[in-house]
């Protein structure tokens, strides 16, 4: 192999290895120590030595492992934090999860995010995964039973917020919304417009928000002094395509709602589309527990219970930051209150 070409293979290989903290030292011509404290920061590097430097990391485009230089620093931080929702795909997870990257931004922290599926095995994978990359903390919309495994996380340092579900078996910080008021709201919206007859329909009778809006609908009802006929109260659906098929079950049984309180999102979505398939939308009300796009161009459009998810998010990982920074003392619970949106849906009259 002739020189030239013995020169582009090793101009090749070079290309293919990521640079080290040694090729910047040799570039620059100073110690792997003095690369680590530009690196990181450090005021004690002159102004020439650290030009040098940024000069090599240039030239040899090196990426530094931010993971590793986590593990030097006093603090230990890794700047990064995870969060673990339900769905990163669902409306309500999707607005959360911006709240939360735009505080960690002012922090210069990176969010890693992931679904839970309504998974606990999942749930305890995501947290081995992250706790095993050092987070410096979690926020965590829950879906196991019992956060009990959580403990040691907390107590080595790895502080833990929970948003939307309230911890069980754990003491720790949790930022919820005002689910019984706003259930309650929302029925008491309904049968104030003269609807004796309201179902409910909710998601997986487990969690613990859906108990909470089960509280609120019943609450509504003794108010009014209205009956609860059986099975008027619906969950355990998933998906819209199951809360469709229970809202056609309603519709055909013997006393049929003229009202639903639909308790989710996904929920409301597949009722809406049960009563549009039967041209009943305009006939049988409906206010729904969490806005959802486009909820403002349905005909009608749709009356809902509005979380304040920004405000939900933003709180949450402030806290965590708190948290990071050693501040707050005991475990707090806060509330966000929700607000109801009458667009329509919610307002149409039982038949005559």
């Amino acid at each position: 192999m002739n020189e030239r070409a013995s020169g582009r293979q090793a101009d090749s290989e070079q290309q293919l290895r990521r640079a080290t903290m040694r090729d910047v030292a040799a570039l620059s011509g100073v110690s792997i120590k003095t690369v680590s404290r530009v690196i990181n920061g450090v005021a004690t590097v002159s102004d020439e030595l650290r030009d040098r430097v940024h000069k090599a990391i240039a030239q040899l485009d090196f990426q530094p492992n931010l993971a590793a230089s986590s593990l030097r620093r006093t603090d230990g931080a890794t700047r990064q934090i995870a969060l673990l929702l339900e769905d990163v795909a669902n409306p309500f997870s999707a607005t959360l999860s911006r709240a939360v990257e735009n505080v960690a931004r002012e922090h210069g922290t990176l969010v890693f995010a992931g679904s839970l599926d309504e998974d606990p095995r999942r749930e305890l994978e995501l947290v081995r995964a992250a706790t095993l990359h050092r987070v410096d903390g979690i926020i965590i919309a829950p879906a196991a039973p019992d956060h009990g495994y959580l403990h040691r996380e907390i107590r080595t340092g790895t502080p833990v917020v929970f948003v939307d579900r309230p911890p069980r078996g754990l003491a720790a910080d949790a930022v919820l919304c005002t689910n019984t008021e706003g259930a309650r709201e929302a029925v008491l919206h309904l049968a104030d417009h003269g609807h004796t007859e309201i179902a409910f329909l909710g998601d997986e009778q487990t969690i613990s928000t859906v108990s909470e809006r089960v509280a609120g609908y019943r609450a509504a009802l003794a108010e009014r002094g209205l009956p609860e006929r059986p099975g008027r109260v619906v969950r355990d659906l998933p998906s819209p395509e199951t809360a469709a098929r229970a809202v056609g079950a309603l519709l055909d049984s013997e006393h049929p709602p003229t009202a639903l309180f639909t308790a989710q999102n996904l929920v409301t979505i597949g009722a809406i589309h049960a009563l549009q398939e039967r041209g009943l939308h305009e006939r049988i009300a409906v206010v729904g527990f969490d806005d959802f796009p486009m909820a403002d161009l349905l005909v009608p459009r749709v009356s809902v219970v509005a979380q304040d998810v920004l405000e939900i998010g933003t709180l949450a990982v402030r806290r965590l930051f708190e948290r990071i920074a050693g501040g707050g003392a005991e475990p707090r619970e806060f509330r966000v209150p929700t607000t109801l949106i009458p667009r329509g849906s919610g307002e149409i009259s039982p038949p005559a």
